[in-house]
């Protein structure tokens, strides 16, 4: 995919509770703020919020189909996370074009991801390598 400055995707996904779950059996976050409703009834959230990862889950989906593509990863992520997810919530993932390597397939990208209320849950930016299958001629 030829990128420029400015080219932006998109990707959305609705979070679930068992998203929530699966996400804790994956890699052992049951933090009470996600499972425990009277916990969280008692933090300024006041219910349950996604896990992070899941929030921030969407952009690795986001580079690696949309843009810059398949066979893209991220070589270094800087993100604030500034509000919380709630189940339920769904999430859109945008990624902007702030930089394109002139010889590398390296591209620096803005990363928002905002909610369905328009708020923005998560803001920052990414460096991405994107890989190539090499190709052989066959003898």
């Amino acid at each position: 995919m030829d990128l420029k400055v400015g080219q932006k995707a998109t990707r959305s996904n609705t979070l679930t509770f068992d998203n929530v779950k699966t996400y804790a059996e994956i890699t052992g976050d049951y933090n009470p703020l996600h499972f425990d409703e009277g916990f969280a009834a008692k933090t300024k959230f006041k219910e349950l919020v996604v896990q992070g990862g899941l929030t921030s889950g969407i952009l690795n989906a986001l580079v690696a189909m949309d843009m810059p593509g398949p066979g893209t990863v991220f070589m270094s992520q800087n993100f604030n996370y500034t509000a919380p997810v709630f189940i339920g919530d769904t999430i859109t993932a945008e990624a902007e074009v702030l930089e394109v390597h002139a010889t590398k397939p390296v591209t620096k990208l803005k990363m928002t991801i905002t909610r369905q209320t328009g708020e923005t849950v998560l803001e920052g930016e990414a460096w991405c390598y994107t890989f190539t299958p090499e190709h052989t001629p066959q003898a």
